[in-house]
């Protein structure tokens, strides 16, 4: 069975601990996490300050050669997402052949952008109103997956979100034992 591959693109102003939280939680579940980055530099700057060290630029990752793509939230990244061509065409190959994506808190809006989105979604509260309404499922639930798309509310849910990730693409075993060395007894 060959690798899993997943990328999280990262645009100035990404949410660090929802990027740090999925790269890390992916990677202890052996899961080979390619960071992009949209930008001329390899050196990325969160929305608290923060840079991540990124390994290719977006331009160069291909739906064939990755199984998910998986957005972090915050507002400044998340508009970068929402306005990239190629992030948006990837999207856009990534769901017509039916291979996983995901985003959290306001990255969303970026699927939603792309017509990805499902019909069922969570986000961060408030940034439903620049999605919409209909299936906006609030606080009802951390994650909420519909088919290929799976979506988190925010920094608090990011562990949750990215184990919900880990049981999609490697199984229920995985997931369970990730989680409890995490000590995430909280996540469902």
């Amino acid at each position: 069975m060959s690798q899993i591959k997943v990328v999280v693109p990262l645009a100035n102003g990404f949410e660090e601990i929802e990027a740090v939280s999925i790269i890390d939680v992916l990677r202890r579940a052996e899961i080979e996490v390619i960071v992009a980055h949209l930008h001329e530099s390899f050196l990325v700057k969160g929305a608290n300050g923060i840079t991540i060290q990124a390994d290719t630029p977006i331009k160069e990752v291909r739906a064939d050669s990755i199984d998910m793509i998986v957005l972090p939230g915050g507002w400044g990244g998340t508009h970068a997402l929402a306005d990239d061509a190629h992030v948006q065409a990837l999207l856009q190959e990534m769901d017509v052949k039916n291979k996983h994506i995901g985003a959290i808190c306001a990255a969303p809006f970026a699927l939603h952008k792309a017509g990805v989105l499902k019909h069922n979604y969570t986000c961060y509260p408030s940034v439903e109103s620049d999605i919409r309404l209909d299936g906006y499922q609030g606080d009802s639930a951390m994650v909420v997956e519909e088919g290929n798309v799976i979506t988190s509310r925010g920094p608090a849910t990011a562990i949750c979100f990215a184990l919900a990730i880990v049981k999609k693409l490697k199984g229920e075993e995985k997931y369970k034992a990730l989680k409890a060395g995490l000590l995430a007894d909280f996540c469902a």
